[in-house]
């Protein structure tokens, strides 16, 4: 507890100050130990909105490293609210380190790694990966909340921060003042078998098709090279990757137009050219804190990982095969099976995992913004629809020719301008 503890001149952002929060390991105090995690602090202590959280992603991104460039981009909301960011635990300088996850997956939530590194990672992070689930560092939000003084904070959530922010809300309602959710991740979890991002890759293709003026259906493409190759999950992954390139998918029409006339060479390279941009060091991404954070949350074909692990593959594969062609066009059913972060916990150890809040309980009566980009496939606004309908008086924004992490990324301003409106009303 207590508050921030040696805080000084954040040496790469002018005018913020940063220094650590100090949080027990174990919030039900039963195991000892203390995490220390880096915040970042705005110098306007007088913001008359108060204090604004940014969120980053992931799980597994940190937050102090990006804060000059967040500020830069909620830059007209500076005066009114003091802009604070913090590396959730398990991220940035006290980064869960597993390297040879880190090697097959770098910032991909979906490339299939080796079972040896998932093994290792395991062992390596040992009895406390149960202590890095959301409902961890919604704990370590509230104590961040204290140390700054505030009653109610403004929270702002990118991705998986989206999630954190929802989860905040449901455990603390009392504490939040308003919401910003960008790429929306539903408070139910993350979907481990991306049931809404199969089917919305027929709509973001087509989308992006028309915009390029290609003349081909990329979507009937896709469901011909899947069903002749059985490269679903590796398309899906690379296609997730590359909307942060280009949210048009420049030549992956012509790829996939290629591949299922039977000429593969093009997609193949594709593939590979993006699984290669994907490397990230677990600095930026912790994949070992990816692992115990989704691992610790998730619901699967086959339980929690509370579950046995001798019964998850006899389960994963009874859902393969109930699973229909509709729910998973223009791919197939393993390739729903098949992704890399069912996979990471299918072969993660058996621990218990803290007790999930009820699904559909209401968001607070507070005013909620949901932000979405209509190419985005790492969180498709599906998603954003589902989690509107458990906010109050929900406004929604979904911005044409945006794909994921609105605020930071998309070309069309009209995001951020709808963020700064929100935030000064």
């Amino acid at each position: 507890g207590g508050g921030l503890t040696g805080q000084a001149p954040c040496p790469d952002a002018p005018g913020f100050a940063c220094g650590t929060l100090t949080v027990p390991l174990d919030h039900s105090g039963a195991t000892p130990g203390t995490l220390r995690l880096n915040v970042a602090v705005a110098g306007n202590t007088d913001a008359p909105k108060g204090d604004l959280l940014f969120l980053t992603g992931g799980p597994g991104q940190p937050g102090v490293p990006f804060v000059k460039r967040i500020a830069s981009k909620l830059e007209p909301v500076l005066k009114d609210y003091r802009l604070v960011m913090y590396d959730q635990r398990g991220t940035g300088g006290t980064a869960l380190q597993c390297a040879g996850l880190q090697q097959d997956m770098g910032s991909s939530d979906l490339a299939v790694p080796r079972p040896q590194s998932v093994a290792d990672c395991a062992a390596a992070l040992g009895p406390d990966a149960r202590f890095y689930s959301t409902a961890d560092t919604v704990a370590d939000m509230d104590l961040l909340r204290q140390a700054l003084g505030d009653h109610r904070l403004t929270i702002d959530g990118v991705s998986y921060g989206t999630f954190v922010a929802e989860r905040y809300a449901l455990a603390h309602p009392a504490h939040v003042a308003r919401l910003v959710l960008d790429s929306v991740v539903p408070q139910q979890g993350y979907d481990p078998l991306d049931l809404a991002a199969l089917p919305a890759t027929a709509r973001v293709l087509r989308a992006a098709c028309q915009t390029t003026g290609c003349t081909t259906d990329p979507a009937t493409d896709l469901a011909t090279v899947v069903q002749h190759y059985g490269d679903g999950a590796q398309i899906l992954d690379a296609l997730t990757s590359y909307e942060f390139t280009d949210p048009n998918y420049g030549g992956v029409a012509e790829a996939l137009h290629e591949a299922a006339a039977g000429q593969p060479a093009k997609l193949q390279a594709f593939i590979e050219t993006v699984h290669q941009g994907d490397a990230a060091p677990a600095e930026a991404l912790s994949q070992g804190l990816h692992a115990a954070t989704l691992c610790a949350d998730g619901h699967y074909p086959w339980g929690t990982t509370d579950t046995p692990v001798q019964g998850r593959e006899a389960a994963l594969e009874r859902t393969r095969q109930r699973l229909t062609a509709e729910q998973t066009w223009p791919y197939d059913p393993a390739t729903a099976t098949g992704l890399g972060s069912l996979l990471v916990c299918r072969d993660w150890p058996r621990e218990e995992v803290p007790p999930t809040p009820p699904a559909h309980r209401r968001l607070p009566d507070v005013p909620v913004l949901l932000l979405g980009g209509d190419r985005d496939l790492s969180t498709p606004y599906e998603w954003l629809y589902r989690e509107a309908k458990l906010a109050h008086d929900p406004e929604i924004v979904i911005v044409p020719g945006a794909a994921h992490s609105v605020q930071n990324r998309a070309a069309n301003p009209a995001g951020r301008q709808a963020v700064y409106d929100f935030l000064l009303k």
